[in-house]
Formats: C-alpha cells, sequence, structure tokens
C-alpha cells in the first residue's frame, strides 16, 4: 500500500517538518495548511520554483527555509 505524499513535504509527514522564518516560525507546516491555507498555497509555488528547502538539524528537527530574494 503506498503512503500518500504531501505537495510540501514529500514523504516527510507535515506535523514533523517546523517553519524556520518570518510570522509563522516554529509552526508545524500541518498546522499552517489547516489555519492559512493560502501561506500554504504560498509554500507550494516556492517549492515549484525551486526556492525552498526542508533540512535535519542537529536536534533533528525538520525545518522548512525559504530562500530571501534580495532584489525585494
Amino acid at each position: 500500500m503506498a503512503q500518500e505524499q504531501s505537495p510540501l513535504t514529500g514523504i516527510i509527514e507535515e506535523d514533523k517538518v517546523v517553519i524556520d522564518f518570518g510570522e509563522f516560525e516554529g509552526k508545524s507546516v500541518l498546522e499552517i495548511a489547516d489555519t492559512r491555507p493560502e501561506y500554504y498555497q504560498f509554500l507550494i509555488e516556492q517549492k515549484e520554483t525551486g526556492n525552498f528547502s526542508i533540512r535535519r538539524t542537529k536536534d533533528k528537527i525538520y525545518r522548512l527555509y525559504v530562500q530571501q530574494n534580495l532584489l525585494n
């Protein structure tokens, strides 16, 4: 049986990935998907453009980053 994949985090469960920037810092991707679907869609768009990364830190937490564009 195939496991469903998140459009944002892939095979990593959304409740295991924490946003590490901006006003949503410290909140899980799952929480953002439930409370702010428009921001969740923005994150998906950032992933599609390659402006996105998920890193596992030394404390074994997955952290989501979006590159800040210096031209803004």
